[in-house]
C-alpha cells in the first residue's frame, strides 16, 4: 500500500515537473514580439494557467491604422485547439467590451470595476480565441487619419481584418496552418462572411495557405435590413413594448428597403423608444435593465426583488458599465499594452460608424 501511493507520488511529481518544464519551454520559445505582447496579469485578475497576449497589430502604414487584439488561449492543450477569431458588431462595438467581457471570454468584470472573475462557460475550454477591435476606431484600435472614422465601411474593414490575420500569424507563427474559424455576433452577420470570403480569396493563390479555414459562425446576425427592421418593430408590438398606434405609425412612414430613414421615420422610432419602451431592456426584456443614476460611472440595477441582488453569476444588465470602468484604468491598459498613443477619448464599449 505505502509502495502504491510512494509510485503514485511519484507519477504525480513527474507529470508536474513535466508540464512545468513544457511551460518554460513555451515561454523561452516566444518570439520577442510575442514577449512583449504577452500579458503577465491583469489588475485584478484571478489566478490562471493559460496564456494571454494583447497589442497591436499595423494594418495600413499611409494612414496610421492599427489593430488592437487580446489573444486567450485554450486552457489546456492549447497548442492542438483551434483557433477562433472573434468580432463584435455595432457596427462599431468593441469585441473586448462585449465578446470577451460579457459573452465566450474567459473573464468577467466584477460589479466594483476593478477586479476579474472567471468565467466558467467561456469557449476557451475549447479553443484558442482572438478578440479584435474592428475596424479602426473602435475600441483601443485607431487610425492617424480623422477621415477613416468617416469614411470607414464593410470591404475596408475585411480588408483590413485580412491584412492583420496575415500579419498577426506572422507574429505567431505557431497559429499558421491550425484550423481556423470566425465567429461573431450582430453587424458581424456582415463581417464574418466578408472576412471568409477575402480569406477565401487570398488563400486561391496558395498551395498551403497559412490562414486555414475550416468555417464560420454567426449568431443573432444583421445580414438584412428590410426584415431585421420589420422583425425588430414586430417583437416590439408583439410583446406589448410598443402600442398598436405606434406600430402602425412606423409601419406606415418607414421604408425599411431605403438606404436611408426619413426624418418622420426616425421620429416615430425614436419616440417608440424614449417613452413606451419605459425601463425595458429590449434586448433581454423579461430581466431587470440597468438604470441611471446621476453623477454615477456605474449603473446598479433596479431590482424589486432582494434575492435576486446576491446572484453571482448569470446575466447582469450593467456589465457594459463595468467594462467601461475597467478598461478606462490606467493599469489595466499598460497592463493590455493598450491605448500607447494616448487616444484623445475614452475607450468606450461603442462608438457610431459608417457601414456602407
Amino acid at each position: 500500500m505505502r509502495e502504491t501511493l510512494s509510485l503514485g507520488f511519484s507519477f504525480s511529481l513527474a507529470i508536474f515537473l513535466f508540464s512545468s518544464i513544457t511551460a518554460i519551454i513555451n515561454v523561452a520559445a516566444l518570439t520577442k514580439q510575442q514577449k512583449l505582447d504577452r500579458i503577465s496579469a491583469l489588475p485584478g485578475q484571478p489566478p490562471v494557467t493559460f496564456s494571454q497576449f494583447s497589442g497591436y497589430v499595423t494594418v495600413n502604414e499611409n494612414h496610421g491604422r492599427a489593430l488592437f487584439y487580446w489573444l486567450t488561449e485554450a486552457a489546456s492543450s492549447a497548442l492542438k485547439k483551434p483557433l477562433v477569431l472573434w468580432l463584435n458588431g455595432g457596427p462599431g462595438c468593441s469585441s473586448v467590451a462585449y465578446g470577451a467581457s460579457e459573452e465566450i471570454g474567459p473573464f468577467r468584470i466584477n460589479r466594483n470595476g476593478s477586479s476579474l472573475y472567471l468565467n466558467k462557460y467561456s469557449w476557451s475550454r475549447e479553443a484558442n480565441i482572438l478578440f479584435l477591435e474592428s475596424p479602426a476606431g473602435v475600441g483601443f484600435s485607431y487610425t492617424n487619419t480623422s477621415s477613416n472614422l468617416k469614411d470607414s465601411g464593410d470591404n475596408r474593414t475585411a480588408q483590413d481584418a485580412l491584412v492583420f490575420l496575415i500579419r498577426w500569424m506572422s507574429r505567431f507563427p505557431q497559429y499558421k496552418y491550425r484550423e481556423f474559424y470566425i465567429a461573431g455576433e450582430s453587424y458581424a452577420g456582415h463581417y464574418v462572411p466578408q472576412l471568409a470570403k477575402k480569406i477565401i480569396d487570398y488563400n486561391s493563390a496558395y498551395s498551403r495557405p497559412i490562414i486555414n479555414l475550416k468555417g464560420f459562425i454567426v449568431g443573432n446576425a444583421v445580414t438584412d435590413n428590410y426584415y431585421d427592421s420589420i422583425g425588430t418593430v414586430t417583437f416590439w408590438w408583439t410583446h406589448s413594448m410598443i402600442s398598436d398606434k405606434t406600430y402602425r405609425s412606423i409601419i406606415n412612414h418607414c421604408n425599411f428597403s431605403a438606404e436611408k430613414s426619413s426624418k418622420k421615420c426616425d421620429d416615430t422610432v425614436n419616440y417608440a423608444m424614449n417613452h413606451e419602451f419605459g425601463d425595458i431592456d429590449q434586448y433581454s426584456i423579461y430581466t431587470p435593465s440597468c438604470i441611471a443614476l446621476p453623477n454615477s460611472t456605474v449603473r446598479p440595477m433596479r431590482l424589486k426583488n432582494t434575492l435576486l441582488r446576491r446572484r453571482v453569476s448569470g446575466y447582469d444588465p450593467c456589465t457594459e458599465n463595468y467594462a467601461e470602468k475597467y478598461y478606462n484604468r490606467q493599469e489595466v491598459q499598460k497592463a493590455l499594452h493598450a491605448n500607447v498613443t494616448g487616444i484623445p477619448y475614452k475607450w468606450t464599449a461603442c462608438r457610431s460608424f459608417n457601414c456602407s
